[in-house]
């Protein structure tokens, strides 16, 4: 049976047929759809027809998706290793092992921490992928071929709903003692860019990427808010300036360069870096500070974690972060039970047992 759409100057047209893949096409006249529909039914009776699934490869997919895509670095990684395939080849089967080539594979991070020992420290073994991090390869993966289900509808069904997934951990909340904070503070601020940088991590807990590439037309300095338009799951979120972050912000502003808006932009030996590299000075200020196991993205930690001990609730915090769902906050709920059990104590007031 037979579908046609007008959709702007085109007529799309869809030829389904029960226990067969559908057939789609588009066509500028109604009457090339009609005879193009009537062919396709036939042929597909028939078993001579090849589906869009059998004639379109993954690089067709990729193609059409790209301008849509918001991990590409991931996407690219199975355009390496499907680009050729038809997408009627790349089955959960196919798809499976590959995840399983993900979880054995050595990346560039160690799977101990560094001793000081040169002898010892050239010895250590490199970590292999979280499940977190093999994940959210398969989460780039499956947001493609949602795109070829759907608007393209190149494909029935998204292989990616029939693969196993491998356990996340409870996620790991490494945050600021109240002796290491000064500690930190006091290391980055010789470093002007570090220092403000740090700053505002962690009175908005906001990303890494976030802060960095930052631009002055982001920021509000009458209402005392940042927005931030693109963000890590496509959600616009406003951050709060405040405090010795929105002094030194206003201060820079005051004598940033008119030809160049971003508020950290990189050195003159990298043109075209997107931002300046704080990692050099970062790992020094962490050494001075005599921090151990600690790393930038800990700073969002430590802003999430200090709001949870302040009683801010699972759902305030999760706006802050800019998470969906609680799901993701729910690791700074025990550090929050002094505030619970507060709320109890109100409850149990106010019903008078």
């Amino acid at each position: 049976m037979a579908t046609f759409r007008k959709r702007g100057d085109k007529y799309h047209v869809q030829v389904r047929l029960k226990g067969q893949e559908p057939a789609t096409a588009s066509f500028e006249r109604l009457s090339d759809a009609k005879e193009w529909a009537a062919k396709a039914e036939t042929e597909i009776r028939a078993g001579k027809y090849f589906g869009q699934s059998k004639r379109r490869t993954f690089d067709d997919l990729v193609e059409e998706y790209r301008p849509h895509a918001k991990d590409v670095k991931r996407l690219e990684y199975w355009q390496s290793i499907f680009g050729s395939y038809r997408l009627a080849d790349i089955t959960p089967e196919r798809i499976n092992r590959q995840i399983k080539t993900l979880e054995s594979e050595d990346t560039t991070r160690y799977s101990t921490l560094p001793t000081g020992n040169a002898e010892n420290d050239a010895k250590r073994t490199r970590a292999k992928r979280t499940g977190a991090t093999v994940n959210r390869y398969i989460a780039a993966l499956s947001s493609c071929f949602s795109y070829g289900v759907k608007p393209l509808q190149w494909i029935e069904r998204n292989p990616c709903e029939r693969v196993t997934k491998p356990k996340e951990g409870d996620g790991r909340v490494r945050f600021l003692s109240d002796d290491e904070r000064p500690r930190l503070l006091d290391a980055c601020r010789g470093h002007g860019d570090l220092y403000l940088a740090v700053v505002l991590s962690l009175t908005t807990g906001a990303r890494q990427g976030e802060i960095m590439t930052l631009r002055y037309g982001q920021i509000d300095f009458n209402r005392k808010v940042i927005t931030l338009n693109k963000t890590k799951n496509g959600d616009k979120r406003a951050l709060a300036l405040v405090g010795e972050a929105f002094e030194l912000l206003q201060a820079r502003s005051k004598v940033r360069s008119l030809t160049d808006d971003r508020v950290f932009p990189p050195t003159a030996k990298a043109k075209k870096a997107e931002c300046l590299d704080l990692r050099l000075p970062w790992e020094v200020a962490l050494k001075a500070a005599g921090i151990k196991d600690f790393h930038w993205h800990d700073l969002r930690h430590t802003a999430a974690s200090y709001l949870a001990m302040s009683g801010v609730s699972l759902v305030e915090i999760a706006k802050v972060l800019g998470h969906r769902t609680l799901a993701m906050v729910a690791r700074y709920a025990h550090l929050s039970d002094e505030h619970i059990v507060a709320t109890g104590e109100k409850l149990a007031a106010r019903l008078g047992v």
